[in-house]
């Protein structure tokens, strides 16, 4: 037994040594956590303003960060856990390899990696101003750009221009750039270029930066301009032809010639035209044809060039007499009684078109009717109103409490032949918009669905005028309401000066009266829903339903909480009944009523009315309540009281507590009685037992 025992209390060392260990190395051995470090970069290599993923991580859980470029900020943030995920843009800066660092704000530790910036090239042709173009003999100014270069360097630039003929015009420069590897240079072409270089074609002139570094395109025309509008000038300059060669300039539209004219060119074999864009010009595309009359020149690509009337932007919103925007209304716009343009309104009543200089009569029209004419008087772009004779239908529903009018919210209507629905807002009205004035309209106005009212008008003019609002009022009818007040206990009796008030559902109509002798109530109320509530003189709500009105009606309300009778039992531990109890009754807005309870410890209290009741009970000769409390009571009904602190004995109130008392006392008493005379019998016997024989 003793061996045993000390192999278990060796065990139990042991375990407890290895518990220990465990937890000294736990809290002594440092713990494995995340280093300041760059995963990646994403990309390794790119340009001077290019977007550069970085994802890594940092030591300091949920800690700031810092990005550095070269020493630079470029990116900072919060870290998610250690995570760090942030993009930043490549600085302005010199090519090739460059130093990207991840710091950690709070333990001061950083790691670097390596990123190589690559070098831009870049050609810019100075524009003109829209719709301004070049014509032939024009020159363009080049730029050529370096961004993210070696710093401080020179760059020798080959910028090649090659013409709509595919000649190739090549000109050399020397780019020097800054100590951030930035440069340009600027050339004009053909000015600056040798040889025959020139802009005597019409057509796409190519530009290149060492054939692939960079590229753009410039545009040479005949005319100085894309668009013109009517009235416009025309300019027209052609080059690459003898000295006083006659050429012959047309213009055309849409395969119709408009124009043709000869000249000859200037000295220098120059062509200088104009041409007025007529009063009536059509919009659309025009083409522009310069050739030799007799075939002195072939210039190939011919010059032959597109430009525009494009039309002012007009945007027409149509509105009815109201200043209502309208929508679908088709508007035909005509010029000369031609038409010109077609439009149909949009939601926002907007119709846009695009018209040239000039006078147009504009028609609208809305359900294949006209509604509106007007003279439109076009000279720029414009926003213009188009008024359509169309109206709006205004209805006013109503009714009358007594004297008073009263507006019903919630009616519907419906109109015809438009098929269109309505519902009246909380100011009684609802509005038919944008309606055409000679037509037959028909509308039903409705509560709840049940019809009330079929009106039908001719047509919507004011004095045979058309008018901005056509304006009718609708009365809702009334209907005769009796209402029975009884009293299903007294046998049905009626119930004589009880307020009985009816409130219509969402019309705010509110009417009130009091029953006459044989508990009757008539109302002549409005056509509708209605909550009907029934008040006691006092003011406690007997009942309450709810009645639809919608023809004349004669209704019943039974009152089960009025005239009650309620009997209460006040009884003690035992359940004997305890008389002469005081119990009080009290019903808010109500007297409190009183009586003392009978032999049986009964009360009854008649003609109560139900509800939440309160009953106190009151012992004899105390001030201060014994027993009570709140009853919900919906009809004739027993409540019984037990009051368990007392019990009646011999007609006398005994508190429990003391006859409970008593008896423990008086069973005591009787407990050592027995003891005691248990004790003397056993010492008399033993006393007896003693004796000697």
């Amino acid at each position: 037994m003793t061996q045993s025992w000390n192999r278990k209390s060796k065990s139990l060392t042991v375990l407890m040594l290895i518990l220990s260990l465990t937890v000294t190395l736990f809290y002594f051995i440092p713990r494995a956590k995340a280093i300041t470090a760059i995963v990646s970069l994403d990309p390794s290599s790119a340009k001077v303003g290019a977007s550069v993923q970085l994802n890594g991580t940092i030591s300091t859980a949920n800690g700031t960060f810092t990005i550095k470029f070269d020493g630079d900020t470029v990116a900072s943030g919060k870290a998610e856990g250690y995570l760090v995920n942030k993009t930043f843009s490549v600085p302005n800066t010199f090519a090739g390899s460059h130093n990207v660092t991840l710091l950690d704000d709070s333990a001061g530790e950083n790691y670097t990696s390596t990123f190589t910036v690559l070098t831009s090239y870049f050609l810019e042709i100075v524009p003109v101003v829209q719709p301004l173009q070049r014509q032939e003999g024009d020159s363009a100014t080049i730029n050529a750009t370096i961004i993210g270069g070696d710093a401080s360097a020179s760059y020798v630039a080959n910028i090649t221009v090659q013409t709509p003929t595919n000649a190739s015009y090549a000109k050399m420069l020397n780019i020097a750039t800054s100590d951030k590897g930035n440069g340009n240079a600027t050339v004009s072409f053909p000015d600056e270029f040798l040889g025959d270089a020139n802009t005597n074609y019409t057509g796409n002139y190519k530009v290149f930066f060492n054939s692939t570094l960079a590229s753009a395109t410039f545009f040479v025309g005949l005319t100085n301009a894309t668009e013109y509008h009517r009235f416009d000038l025309v300019d027209i300059k052609a080059l690459g032809y003898k000295a006083e060669e006659n050429v012959t300039i047309t213009i055309s539209f849409g395969g119709t010639m408009l124009h043709s004219e000869s000249i000859n060119t200037t000295s220098e074999g120059i062509v200088y035209a104009n041409w007025a864009i007529p009063s009536n010009a059509t919009i659309g595309t025009y083409i522009l044809n310069i050739t030799s009359t007799f075939g002195n020149t072939t210039k190939n690509p011919p010059d032959i060039q597109s430009f525009m009337v494009p039309g002012f932007d007009v945007n027409i919103t149509t509105r009815n007499l109201a200043g209502e925007p309208v929508r679908n209304v088709t508007l035909r716009v005509y010029e000369n009684a031609t038409s010109v343009v077609n439009a149909t309104s949009n939601s926002d009543g907007l119709a846009r078109v695009e018209l040239e200089i000039g006078n147009y009569t504009g028609e609208a029209y809305y359900r294949d009717q006209k509604v509106g004419e007007h003279w439109l008087n076009i000279t720029e772009a414009a926003s213009l109103d188009f008024a359509c004779n169309l109206t709006n239908l205004r209805v006013l529903v109503k009714a009358f409490v007594g004297s008073v009018e009263v507006r019903i919210p919630e009616a519907g209507l419906f109109l015809s032949p438009e098929n269109l629905t309505a519902t009246t807002n909380l100011t009684g009205i609802a509005v038919f918009h944008s309606l055409l004035p000679n037509v037959t309209y028909a509308f039903n106005v409705s509560r709840y669905n049940i019809l009330f009212n079929e009106t039908t008008l001719s047509n919507l003019f004011v004095n045979a005028n058309t008018v901005a609002w056509f304006d009718i009022n609708i009365t809702c009818p009334t209907l005769t309401l009796q209402i029975n007040v009884t009293n299903p206990n007294a046998e049905s009796q009626p119930i004589n000066n009880a307020t009985v008030r009816l409130r219509e559902f969402m019309g705010g109509i509110f009417y009130e009266n009091k029953t006459n002798a044989e508990g009757i109530v008539v109302f002549s109320a409005v056509f509708g829903n209605y909550t009907v509530e029934v008040y006691e003189e006092n003011g406690i709500k007997l009942n309450e339903t709810i009645v639809a009105l919608f023809e004349n009606k004669n209704v019943s309300i039974s009152c089960s909480l009025y005239g009650l009778d309620i009997t209460v039992r006040v009884v003690d531990y035992f359940g004997q009944p305890i008389p002469n109890a005081l119990v009080v009754l009290q019903r808010e807005g109500l007297a409190e009523r009183s009586y003392r309870t009978q032999a049986n410890g009964a009360v009854t209290f008649d003609n109560v009315i139900g509800g939440k009741i309160q009953i106190t009970v009151y012992l004899t000769d105390q001030t201060q309540p014994y027993a009570g409390g709140n009853y919900i009571i919906e009809g004739s009904t027993t409540i019984e009281i037990k009051l368990g602190k007392y019990v009646v004995l011999a007609g006398f109130l005994i508190e429990t507590i003391h006859l409970v008392t008593a008896i423990i006392i008086v069973l005591a008493v009787v407990f050592l009685l027995v003891i005691e005379v248990y004790r003397r019998k056993r010492r008399k016997t033993s006393q007896e037992n003693e004796k000697p024989e």
